[in-house]
Formats: structure tokens, sequence, C-alpha cells
């Protein structure tokens, strides 16, 4: 190669962008979420659910499939598909004529409702969402089981208690805040009262101290007066008796 050729190796800041687009840059997969166990009673009816996180807008070409694979069997079959706005029930098998679409792909739900149920349909449901471009991520699976009658389960029945132990608690912790709200507020109108009753009694006896004040003067006045009459009676009456002993 002559010298002063341009050299045919890769840029490093093209290897660096190439580095990080294929290496650094994260895969977000689709990841699909569905009950571990439910429950049916023959005759009835089950919601199979599911839905999905997807880091992509839900796309017009998403799809939704489910399969089912019998209690003890080794294979799964397709029973349901949703494509281009679609639903497709399969027309094998023993759910042809049981199977109901009540998912909304907009809200991201691909749920099924299973009619009229019987011992055979024990076994598990796969949940399979596409949404393009976003497609890669793992299955979500339910578990069925039919009874004859629905058996409630430990879990229910413990949640039943410990929110009614919750309820009665909250209940005695409000009566006991009703009480004490009622308590303080009496005693605060009580208190108002004997506030009030000790202002009027304090203005009564101002008042009264205040007439006793006003008074005093006047019966000093009146004092002296009844004794300068007496003594002016007094001496009159004097007079007179020297009068008369000077007339003999």
């Amino acid at each position: 190669m002559a010298s002063g050729a341009p050299s045919s190796s890769p840029s490093p800041i093209l290897a660096a962008l190439l580095f990080s687009s294929l290496v650094l840059s994260p895969t977000l997969a689709i990841v699909v979420y569905t009950d571990r166990e439910v429950y049916g009673a023959v005759g009835s009816q089950v919601t199979l659910h599911c839905s999905f996180w997807s880091s992509e807008w839900v796309s017009d070409d998403i799809s939704f499939t489910w399969r089912y694979q019998p209690e003890g069997g080794r294979d799964a079959i397709s029973i349901f598909h949703y494509a281009k706005g679609q639903p497709y029930i399969d027309e094998v098998g023993t759910f042809k004529e049981r199977i109901q679409w009540v998912g909304d792909p907009r809200w991201k739900d691909g749920s099924i409702v299973i009619h009229n149920l019987d011992y055979s349909d024990n076994g598990t449901f796969t949940c399979d969402v596409k949404n393009p471009p976003d497609i890669v991520g793992k299955t979500s699976q339910v578990t069925l089981y039919v009874f004859e009658k629905v058996p409630t389960r430990y879990g229910v029945v413990l949640g039943a208690v410990i929110g009614g132990i919750l309820g009665v608690v909250l209940l005695l912790v409000l009566l006991f805040y009703l009480v004490r709200y009622c308590w303080l507020r009496r005693q605060a109108t009580l208190q108002r009262r004997l506030s009030a009753m000790e202002k009027g009694k304090f203005h009564k006896s101002s008042k009264d101290s205040s007439k006793r004040g006003r008074q005093t003067p006047v019966l000093y006045a009146m004092l002296d007066h009844s004794r300068s009459t007496k003594a002016a009676s007094e001496k009159k009456s004097k007079g007179l008796g020297d009068s008369r002993k000077d007339k003999k």
C-alpha cells in the first residue's frame, strides 16, 4: 500500500457506536400475565385472564393465542387465536362452541371465557402474546380445576378472618376517638361555662365594691349630720334649762 493512502480500518467512533447498539442497548421482551390457578364448578363458566406488558405501543398486528394441554397429557393444542382485530375459534376439540372472547387489545387484555365446564376441561391453558415489533418473550400458564362444587380455599377463609378482625379493630379505634372527642368537647363547654360564671361574679363584686365606695361618704355625711343635729338639740335643751333656773 502506497504511503499517504487512506487506511481501510473502520473508524474508532463507528466501531464504538456499533458496539453500543449491539451490546450495550438492552432488549426489552414482552411480559405476559395470567392467574396461576382458577377453579370452576361443573356446568358453570370461568374466565381465563391474560394481560401483558410491552415496551411498544399496541400494534394493529397484535395477536393472542390460547393453547390447552389436558391434565396428564403431553401435547398442547391451539383452541383460540386473535389476529387482525378478529377472534378465531379452532374448529377442533371440545372448546369449539364454548369459548367466548372478552378481551380488549387497547387495554392489553386477551381474556377468554369457557362456558359449560366439565371434568374433562381440567388442564393447563397457555396464553401467548405478540405485539410487533415486540415479539420476544415468555408465555404464561394458568391451571384450571373443575369440581362438582367449587371448594372454599384456605387463603380465602384466612383473608376473610383477617379482614373481619381488622374491621373490628378499626371500629373500636373509631369508637374510642369518637368518645374521646365527645368528652373533650364536653369538658371545653364546662370550662367555658365556669369561665363565664367567674367573670359574672367578678363583675358583680366590682359593682358592689364601687357601690359601697359611693355609699361610704354619704353614710359619713349622714352620721355627721345626725351628730350635729343631736348636739344642737342637746345645747338648745340645756339652754332652756338654764333660763328656767334663772327665772326661779
